[in-house]
């Protein structure tokens, strides 16, 4: 007989693919988690790409679905508010610490502006030699020919001492890091069934305290360029101490921009590879593609599955009139299979022509401003990869996140195979 999951998804996914259009809901969460939200934004890319569902667990909200429409969406930040959040729903507890991404100009563009430096292309240079000495070392101490986790070994490790050097953080408690990026992410908003509101309340508090003592230090020491010291010293930023929840707003956007999204690339490469092998050994007999890759990893991946804003004013799209004050959700995990756009979109193409054209990082004022340091990561990890084994085999499939937001793995179960 079929398990539970197998029941909860055939059930969820029939619903969307074989009821009435104006039906359909890509909200629900269990479709990313058994990883089937492909099919029913093919569907709605195919019958009704700019879709209104009038009635959901988030309220109603249009869906748009295809690359170019999501480009001007997110492009147009006049009509289309990032406030007050960018996930499709809204607590059920009202917690919802303010953050820059969800925030319109000109207050935006101050307190981005104000930590963008840690992540400046004068950094990066820094950053690489420091970043390929710890993927060395996360490397060199995995066991060889036996199975193992690849998202607790090397994903949420190496990501966990990024993030841990762009805050200057503790290093001894740097797991405390990874550890807050998924309260943060775990919340009925996203559509977590079950999340308790109030223990993750609890521990996005104890966040904020750990980081308050954090800038009290910075703020008294000379700036460096972290993004607490940043924050710290900045003329426009420097009294968000006395703004306790929109410090810990600010803090919840950093954490989980610098760990869910690389983290979930990384494991996503080494699913991707292995279910593409083709691809595989393209790349093991041509490394120089390595960086062409990383993009394509992105792409196919699509660490984050929607942005959501708010209308302000009337807008037409697709032959559609979204009304002002309409809850407006860009489902980039649909604009990157685009077949309109990207040729063969569903195929993963390690030598993809313009393989960097694709919706992941987003467009316009909210565009990820750690893009290049997430794709850093993945570059020199591939590059160290390829030194060291001959493959790594996936030996079962992953278990995925439940989020309709962070498209991600909490197992990926694998084998390293040395070079002969």
């Amino acid at each position: 007989m079929p398990d539970t999951a197998q029941l909860i998804e055939n059930d969820v996914l029939a619903r969307n693919l074989e009821g009435p259009i104006d039906k359909v809901d890509p909200s629900e969460a269990a479709l990313f988690e058994h990883n089937v939200h492909h099919e029913v934004f093919r569907r709605l890319r195919r019958e009704d790409p700019v879709h209104f569902l009038p009635d959901s667990a988030f309220g109603p909200y249009w869906s748009i679905t295809k690359f170019q429409d999501i480009v001007t969406v997110d492009s147009n930040h006049k009509v289309f508010s990032s406030q007050p959040s960018i996930v499709i729903g809204d607590p059920t507890d009202n917690f919802q610490p303010p953050m820059f991404i969800a925030m319109d100009q000109p207050k935006h563009d101050v307190q981005r502006r104000a930590a963008q430096p840690a992540v400046a292309p004068t950094q990066l240079s820094e950053l690489e030699a420091l970043i390929r000495e710890r993927v060395c070392t996360i490397l060199d101490s995995l066991p060889v020919g036996e199975e193992f986790n690849w998202v607790e070994k090397v994903s949420v490790e190496l990501t966990t001492q990024m993030l841990a050097t762009l805050f200057d953080f503790p290093f001894e408690d740097r797991h405390k890091l990874p550890f807050w990026s998924d309260v943060a992410t775990t919340s009925d908003a996203v559509g977590v069934v079950g999340a308790d509101m109030e223990w993750r309340m609890k521990h996005l508090t104890e966040c904020l305290e750990y980081f308050s003592r954090l800038w009290v230090e910075r703020a008294n020491q000379p700036q460096k360029f972290d993004f607490i010291s940043l924050l710290a010293h900045s003329e426009d930023t420097k009294h968000m101490i006395d703004e306790p929840m929109e410090l810990l707003g600010n803090l919840m956007l950093l954490i989980v921009g610098g760990n869910d999204t690389t983290r979930n690339s990384i494991s996503g490469g080494v699913y991707f590879l292995n279910k593409f092998p083709g691809e595989y050994e393209k790349l093991k007999a041509n490394p120089e593609l390595i960086p062409n890759m990383v993009s394509e990893i992105i792409r196919y991946q699509t660490p984050l599955a929607h942005m959501r804003r708010i209308a302000l004013e009337d807008f037409e799209l697709g032959g559609k009139t979204i009304k002002k004050g309409d809850k407006v959700v860009m489902w980039y995990a649909s604009g990157n299979r685009d077949e309109e756009v990207i040729e063969n979109a569903d195929e993963f193409r390690i030598d993809r022509e313009r393989a960097r054209h694709h919706v992941s990082f987003g467009f316009g004022i909210h565009r990820c401003m750690g893009n290049r340091v997430a794709e850093m990561q993945l570059r020199i990890l591939w590059e160290e990869i390829l030194k060291r084994f001959d493959h790594l085999e996936v030996v079962s499939e992953p278990e995925r996140v439940q989020s309709n937001f962070v498209t991600g793995y909490v197992n990926l179960p694998v084998v390293l195979h040395a070079k002969a």
